[in-house]
């Protein structure tokens, strides 16, 4: 991050010099500086990115509480029963573990079974176009 950074500024600061050369024409500047902080915002919000695209840690820790929540309610009410079903305990068990697997499976599409490829093609479309 910090050799892009140098880079960045020496970018920046040959880009401001040549905008003040005799020779160069007056409207330059006020077509290159704009594209040029444009592309250094872009660094930024690259950098950032990752960290916003997640789901705040909240959001897990609350579906594993619906999830606790849930289990106490269903085994006090079966927990009245002399017969226990296990269907119903079994499926309730399975719906809640494959619930909580795709919902974190689609929060990281790189990895897992479920796989996004419109989330890595847009990647691959940009590695494309640079080289």
């Amino acid at each position: 991050m910090a050799e892009s950074k140098k880079i960045q500024e020496v970018i920046w600061t040959k880009a401001v010099n040549a905008t003040f050369l005799p020779n160069s024409d007056p409207d330059a500047g006020k077509l290159l500086l704009p594209a040029l902080n444009n592309m250094f915002d872009i660094t930024t919000t690259r950098r950032v990115a990752p960290d916003e695209i997640h789901s705040p840690r909240i959001i897990y820790a609350l579906l594993f509480g619906l999830g606790l929540l849930c289990s106490l309610l269903a085994g006090y009410r079966m927990a009245s029963d002399r017969n226990r079903s296990w269907l119903h305990i079994i499926g309730f068990a399975a719906i809640t573990v494959i619930i909580v697997y795709v919902i974190l499976d689609v929060e990281y599409p790189s990895t897992g079974l479920i796989r996004l490829e419109a989330a890595d093609q847009l990647l691959v479309d940009v590695r494309d176009n640079i080289g």
